[in-house]
């Protein structure tokens, strides 16, 4: 077992002090790293038609590696991978382990039988391995922080964001079935992140041990008002979320096809998705004047009101429907390093480790369902009603978390 080191050797860590380049190259892995996490997504339609997946393969393959992100997350809290060993060397490994799980996807047309299973496996791992790199990057930055770590949280997020948007876009910079190089590519791009920033990024002065997971902490945690009001706000949001990305693709084909225009999907599913990176970067800096609660609240009301108005934007002109699903992308992820913010300032000190981890996995929780959910109603709804119910998701976080954003938290 390998102890981290804690940057001792610098005493203080401020804008004057610390290294320029810690927060791009930690942004720079970052990107890097979760691009893995839409891969499978970005080249389902060639899976489907090399592999004959069938119908609900669409939103199995998201919930697959969420939950492996899920088990990912309770394992590496239950047994303190992070603090048994040093976080960019987990950060390192992780991306390597997620990379070789991405590129598993290239091997299943050689298989014989078992195909879908091993898809699905092959995404689970992928998910297991994120929570290496996602959190894991979050601890590392914010052992460089001692304050303004709001704004470099909105930094990260918005790194995650685009980075799971990357792999549509080199699926639309390809020919038609070159799938297969979107696969490789990615994975090649996780590994140099995670080499990266290993040997750039050494651990923050501000390096603290994460205290020991306590399973106990879900009733403790949700028995204080502001937690509670701020993770079911967060779980609003993650209603929504996942489920926009993983459908947006299917969204732009089918107006493509009721209108009988010509629409790059994977370039726009790039800039829906990509577009929630701007939008974390400008909700964390608002978030100094506002608070977090307020610009959280503003663009959950905002994405929910999108789910309502989906069905009118199919009648808008091509011009019009991108505008729109591209804005819709903005306010979707924008508040999620604001319910970060929020639930690590409002969780009980004494387990705020253990509160958070639980959030986060009852989240993601969520987002599987949801996801599932989608799969169903795409059956049974016409495409442009799709998201209508999903605004029950916003509309429950709002009004659980108004009574923050009121206050100004």
């Amino acid at each position: 077992m390998k102890t981290h080191a804690t940057g001792a050797a610098l005493s203080s860590s401020t804008p004057s002090t610390r290294p320029w380049h810690i927060l791009p190259v930690i942004v720079l892995a970052q990107f890097a790293g979760t691009s893995v996490w839409f891969s499978g997504n970005a080249v389902i339609a060639e899976l489907d038609r090399v592999l004959g997946l069938g119908g609900p393969a669409h939103g199995a393959v998201t919930s697959a590696v969420q939950g492996g992100f899920i088990a990912g997350t309770l394992v590496f809290a239950l047994f303190n991978i992070a603090d048994r060993w040093r976080p960019r060397d987990v950060f390192l490994a992780c991306a390597v382990l997620a990379a070789l799980a991405n590129g598993a996807m290239a091997l299943l047309p050689q298989l014989d039988s078992g195909r879908y299973p091993a898809l699905l496996a092959a995404r689970f791992a992928a998910g297991f391995f994120l929570a290496g790199i996602y959190p894991v990057g979050m601890k590392i930055a914010a052992s460089w922080y001692r304050e303004g770590l709001g704004a470099a949280l909105g930094w990260l997020v918005g790194a995650l964001v685009v980075g799971t948007a990357l792999p549509h876009l080199l699926r639309g910079s390809l020919p038609a079935g070159g799938w297969v190089p979107v696969v490789l590519a990615v994975s090649l791009l996780a590994v140099a992140g995670g080499v990266l920033l290993h040997r750039v990024v050494p651990e923050g002065p501000f390096l603290q041990p994460a205290p020991k997971f306590d399973p106990g902490a879900l009733v403790r945690a949700f028995a204080a008002p502001d937690f509670r009001a701020s993770a079911f706000g967060y779980f609003g949001h993650m209603w929504e979320l996942y489920t926009l990305w993983a459908f947006a693709p299917l969204m732009l084909a089918a107006y493509a096809q009721r209108h009988g225009v010509g629409i790059d999907v994977p370039l726009w599913s790039f800039f829906i998705i990509g577009a929630g990176g701007l939008g974390c970067v400008a909700g964390g800096l608002v978030s100094r004047r506002a608070g977090s609660a307020r610009v959280a609240f503003g663009q959950l009301g905002l994405s929910g009101l999108c789910c309502l108005a989906s069905p009118l934007a199919y009648a808008l002109p091509p011009i019009g429907f991108l505008a729109f699903m591209v804005f819709w992308g903005v306010v979707v992820a924008g508040d999620s390093p604001q319910f970060s913010a929020l639930n690590a300032a409002t969780a009980p000190r004494a387990f705020v480790g253990s509160a958070l981890t639980i959030a986060n996995c009852i989240g993601f929780a969520i987002s599987v369902v949801s996801l599932q959910a989608m799969s169903l109603a795409a059956d049974r709804l016409p495409v442009a009603w799709w998201f209508v119910p999903v605004a029950i998701g916003p509309a429950l976080g709002l009004l659980a978390c108004r009574r923050l954003a009121a206050r100004g938290a």
